[in-house]
């Protein structure tokens, strides 16, 4: 301990869990770390920002900036995917503690003779801790400092900044103060955070009753990329287990013909690393990635680490899972549902070692066939250090990798997940309905620590989440929930063709499962039936790409609204005249008319000047004036406007008949 060290550096933000785990960033991003930085007395101090890419030896460092009450903020922009760390230095800076004084008695009629030799003695002293062409130009300064007659001059010489700034550069830091952690920032691609998700099973796209297959799904790709999304998830497209498959509507037994859940995996043709034949082969999977690529979409596979009773893990691996008295192997429950075709794995087996080294071979299979996303199946009934070690593994094979945590379980459960490594997490949005609801719970995700490690994925369906919204609200729910989901959320998916048909039949009533669940059977889809939504899909999907605003979740601000069944909200650009407002009615039975108060300073408007509002959705224009207008909005029509201001661009000046 060095005691003559005075520098105190506490309450640094971000840090998660005292520096446990990695903050979340994404290529391009401004990393913006704050901290408290102070010492005793009233000596002035200098606070710096240390960073650099994890391996490597040597540190940049940018110097902080003051905010108020000893708070001090830096910042630096992350490069390209990968892990960087971060810390902190300060010191008492002894030269531009004697530049403020110099001023203060200088300005005040003193004679600063002495002071002027008290500050050459301090730049002599750095002299001989300076490299040769820094102490060369202190040297200089030594001498012009010594040389001036006029004291005028002599101070204007002390009180250049670029020699306090040299000073503090190349010298001033043997009785510096080192924050004692080194923080991290996992930085991952720029799809880790703007990204639109379609899902669906490939089995359902065969005519007429044949079953669907891969190719199926290459043939599909153009509609897929017409519907604007750049991410196409794949349900488990490995052999299917016979032994206690389910059958229609999750039926205990099934009958000829069923071809069972698709997240019962495993058969005499293979394992997780094999293709059901039914779907096709490797070579066409391959074709699949290959294919999408070249419209801008990436498969994202479903990771389920469970097994039917027939996954060959059971006979080779017997270790791995739990087995009852009777000789029967354990299956998978969450009483009272039952889930008899499904095997899950015993994570506390003594040859767990041997058990992760297999997962993490599933997952390297998967990624050198061209696979960069993974949507993970149930993630929180999997051990957190399996996830960490996994997630990390895979890391150092490609840092562009991305993992969805479909986790609907606890709150500190799903930001566990997040914590270790998780890029995105399906979330409560589902549930959320009301004005209350959804500003609670989106404060909650964006101005919380959350924000820096989680990132929410918003979807207003998934195969086996049909909400009660949705079931009695009809197509105006539907399209409701989709621009909630579109503009609210970065990232957000459908399970679809379900979704842009607005089928909302449950199984029962108070079930969220569909009637006639895809899961357990093949169904034929008029993608294009009556009543579909597909041309909202396309705009919104349109708008999302084409305006920044929408393309990060953390920049929601919520506005007034007269109506508590019309939502507004802001989402606010780093360009601030790129901002959007959005305006949604929750009611999806009736029209609302709402009395809206827009923030025209985000916009550039001044007050009493008029400005043109533009609908993005409709389409409407329209030249408006002053902080509120009003909205109507009819669920059966237009459900939501996404504003767009913009001030005049040219005025009677810019023209030749003005002169």
């Amino acid at each position: 301990m060095e005691g003559r060290a005075r520098i105190a550096i506490e309450a640094v933000h971000p840090q998660i869990d005292c520096g446990r785990f990695a903050v979340q960033r994404v290529t391009g991003d401004e990393m913006v770390v704050q901290a408290d930085v102070f010492s005793d007395g009233h000596d002035e101090v200098v606070a710096l920002l240390l960073y650099r890419r994890m391996g490597e030896d040597d540190w940049q460092e940018k110097e902080m900036r003051r905010l108020d009450n000893d708070r001090w903020e830096g910042s630096f922009v992350l490069g390209e995917p990968g892990f960087y760390q971060y810390t902190l230095m300060g010191w008492v800076d002894h030269f531009r503690t004697w530049q403020r004084d110099l001023q203060k008695r200088f300005e005040a009629g003193q004679d600063v003779a002495v002071d002027l030799r008290i500050g050459a003695k301090i730049l002599e002293q750095a002299m001989g801790e300076a490299n040769q062409e820094d102490a060369a130009r202190l040297r200089e300064a030594v001498a012009a400092l010594s040389a001036e007659q006029e004291q005028d001059g002599a101070v204007a010489l002390g009180l250049d900044t670029r020699l306090s700034d040299l000073v503090s550069t190349c010298c001033a830091r043997g009785l510096a103060t080192r924050y004692h952690k080194e923080l991290v920032v996992r930085v991952d691609r720029k799809k880790a955070l703007f990204s639109s998700w379609y899902e669906l099973f490939p089995r359902s796209l065969g005519k007429e009753g044949r079953h669907g297959t891969l190719r199926d799904c290459i043939d599909l790709l153009p509609d897929i990329e017409e519907l604007g999304f750049d991410v196409l998830y794949l349900p488990p497209i490995h052999p299917i287990g016979s032994s206690k498959r389910k059958g229609k509507a999750n039926a205990v037994e099934a009958q000829p013909g069923d071809p069972g859940s698709p997240w019962a995996i495993g058969s005499e043709q293979g394992g997780h690393k094999a293709v059901h034949p039914e779907l096709g082969t490797l070579d066409d999977f391959r074709d699949l990635v290959r294919e999408a690529e070249k419209r801008d979409i990436e498969i994202a596979l479903d990771l389920a680490f469970q097994c039917s009773p027939d996954h060959p893990y059971l006979k080779e691996h017997p270790e791995w899972f739990k087995w009852r008295p009777d000789g029967t192997v354990q299956y998978a429950e969450n009483p009272p549902k039952k889930y008899q075709d499904i095997v899950p794995i015993n994570f506390e087996t003594p040859q767990w070692e041997e058990l992760w080294e297999e997962l993490r071979s599933i997952v390297f299979f998967w990624m050198d066939q061209g696979v960069r996303i993974f949507r993970v199946d149930n993630p929180h009934t999997k051990p957190f250090p399996m996830w960490e070690w996994l997630i990390e593994q895979a890391k150092e094979k490609c840092q562009d990798i991305i993992f969805l945590a479909e986790a609907f379980t606890r709150p500190k459960i799903m930001a566990r997940l997040a914590k270790v490594g998780f890029t995105q997490s399906y979330s409560y949005f589902s549930w959320r309905n009301s004005k209350g609801e959804l500003t609670e719970y989106l404060t909650e995700l964006t101005r919380g620590d959350t924000r820096e490690f989680m990132r929410p994925n918003f979807w207003p369906n998934t195969p086996d989440i049909l909400t009660e919204y949705l079931q009695f609200g009809g197509r105006p729910a539907f399209m409701i929930r989709l621009a909630l989901a579109a503009t609210l959320s970065s990232n957000y998916g459908i399970y679809g063709p379900v979704y842009e048909l607005c089928v909302g039949k449950p199984e029962k009533p108070g079930s969220e499962e569909y009637l006639d669940a895809e899961k357990y059977e093949m169904r034929q889809w008029d993608r294009k039936g009556t009543g579909n939504i597909r041309e909202l899909i396309v705009t919104l999907n349109r708008i999302r790409r084409d305006h920044v605003a929408l393309q990060q979740t953390n920049n929601v601000t919520f506005l007034s609204s007269d109506d508590d069944s019309v939502i507004f909200y802001a989402k606010i650009a780093k360009q601030k005249k790129g901002s959007l407002l959005v305006a949604v009615n929750l009611d999806p039975f009736r029209v609302r008319t709402a009395r809206l108060k827009l923030p025209l300073e985000l916009f550039g408007v001044l007050p009493g000047q008029s400005y043109l509002l533009h609908d993005l959705i409709g389409g409407d224009h329209s030249i408006w004036q002053g902080e509120t207008t009003t909205v109507r909005l009819d669920p059966q029509v237009n459900p939501a406007c996404i504003y767009r201001i913009s001030t005049w661009q040219r005025r009677e000046s810019d023209f030749d008949y003005y002169f």
